[in-house]
């Protein structure tokens, strides 16, 4: 790989890092100020409404200039919006609930990440030949996900009251920084490791792509990106990739969420300790995405397809497990200095929750290289990822109102689970047909490795 690859991955490890800390705090804010259970779903819900609703002009920002500059200002963005939520007693508006605040400011942190996923991926197609795109997405996947693991460990640990309490002790002298809880010190370490992103930004190479955009006019670029929209579903690769890619972040969203719910109810665990099992899928695609950057190419992409059923199913086996039926007794993990103790039926938990993450992280990984491919074939990398990021997160803002409205009429976990993975098996069971239906009407495998018509 080329050495400024590793400068992207750097930049995208540290500011993924923060956002699923952050995530953590701001769950842990919302309880703090007794926020209504279905509110910790829309914590995820306004952060990714700015994808959906500004992906018309996010494709063009991220075209429009060095994609360095572009992750740079963005983050300086998401370190506005934690200002903002350390902020929300003093901003928020007389009769409403300091919650709402907390929305919004995190809805800041959104628009910053949406305007910078563009140029994250989009940069990749720019740097590397089409032959590498499956290589380069396994490791960014593995370091994304790597920074998932570290962030769901970093936010439970910086919420803890251990971590918290020594954030707290600390105070700077004559100066009043109004944070006085752990969800508060957290966000401000959080911050700063936004900042370090940033600085990392500030080293990625120019790539030498023109970066003129066509037009500045709202309408016209509305009217383009519908067009990139009804290009790329239209696209015999560019449609079944583009819906398993959907499918993949709108499960993965409500799922990092049903995780929680069911950690609680069915393990007993606290916000912190589900957050590992969090960690334990996250090691699970890491798994699965560095097989898959090994093992399948561009062209066998789409023959993948049945493990997205597969993962569908197993995760209907989370509904029949619970403490009560798991195996009794503890196991003993010896670390420095004291000793680790964990039950055997959480140590089952972790098992089926890494071959859940492993099957998404094997399927998605060649599935996101073959769309990001076809995009920048038939329209460029900016616009192609703005399009993927619209349709994904449209799933996510849907499959989140779903979960939302499940847990508001109080449906039990286990269901909303089972409802949950018949609904990605039979998703997927759909795209597969449609796939082998585009095939027997004439093969479309000769598309990959096309180049960009000049």
């Amino acid at each position: 790989m080329k050495r400024g690859f590793y400068t992207i991955m750097a930049a995208q490890f540290f500011s993924s890092l923060a956002d699923n800390a952050l995530l953590f705090a701001a769950i842990a804010l919302l309880l703090q100020l007794a926020g209504p259970a279905w509110m910790v779903p829309m914590l995820k819900f306004v952060f990714v409404v700015s994808y959906v609703l500004l992906a018309a002009w996010v494709g063009a920002f991220a075209d429009s200039m060095p994609k360095g500059r572009v992750m740079f200002i963005t983050n300086a963005i998401k370190i506005t919006g934690c200002v903002l939520i350390l902020l929300y007693a003093f901003i928020t508006p007389p009769g409403v609930p300091p919650y709402f605040t907390v929305l919004v400011a995190y809805a800041v942190v959104g628009f910053g990440a949406a305007a910078y996923s563009p140029a994250k991926y989009g940069i990749l197609t720019e740097l590397l030949p089409a032959s590498q795109l499956v290589k380069a997405n396994g490791w960014i996947e593995g370091t994304t996900v790597g920074s998932i693991i570290l962030g769901t460990v970093l936010g439970g640990l910086l919420i803890s009251g251990a971590v918290s309490s020594k954030l707290l002790a600390f105070d700077l002298p004559i100066v009043d920084t109004f944070v006085d809880t752990s969800p508060e010190a957290a966000i401000v370490i959080i911050a700063m490791v936004y900042g370090v992103a940033a600085l990392f930004n500030l080293y990625i190479p120019d790539t030498g792509v023109d970066h003129r955009i066509p037009s500045r006019n709202i309408g016209f670029l509305v009217r383009e990106f519908t067009h990139c929209v009804n290009l790329l579903w239209r696209d015999k690769l560019g449609q079944i990739s583009l819906a398993t890619t959907t499918l993949f972040w709108g499960a993965g969203a409500a799922l990092q969420f049903i995780v929680l719910e069911w950690a609680r109810v069915s393990l007993d665990m606290s916000l912190s300790q589900a957050g590992i099992l969090q960690a334990v899928v996250a090691v699970g695609i890491a798994v699965g995405a560095v097989v898959a950057a090994s093992k399948v190419t561009l062209r066998q992409a789409a023959s993948i397809l049945p493990v997205g059923i597969a993962m569908g199913l197993i995760v209907m086996v989370l509904a029949m497990y619970d403490r009560a039926i798991g195996p009794q007794g503890t196991f003993e993990i010896g670390l420095v200095g004291r000793t680790l103790v964990v039950p055997f039926y959480v140590l089952i938990a972790c098992a089926i929750l890494m071959i859940i993450g492993a099957l998404a992280g094997f399927f998605v990984v060649p599935m996101n290289a073959l769309l990001q491919h076809r995009g920048h074939v038939l329209m460029g990398a900016g616009h192609s990822i703005a399009v993927q990021n619209f349709n994904e997160n449209l799933s996510i803002l849907a499959m989140l109102a779903g979960y939302a409205f499940m847990i508001w009429v109080d449906l039990p976990i286990k269901a909303v689970i089972l409802i949950f993975g018949l609904f990605v098996s039979g998703s997927m069971l759909l795209v597969l047909v449609r796939h082998r239906r585009n095939q027997s009407r004439g093969d479309s495998l000769h598309l990959i490795g096309m180049e960009k018509p000049h």
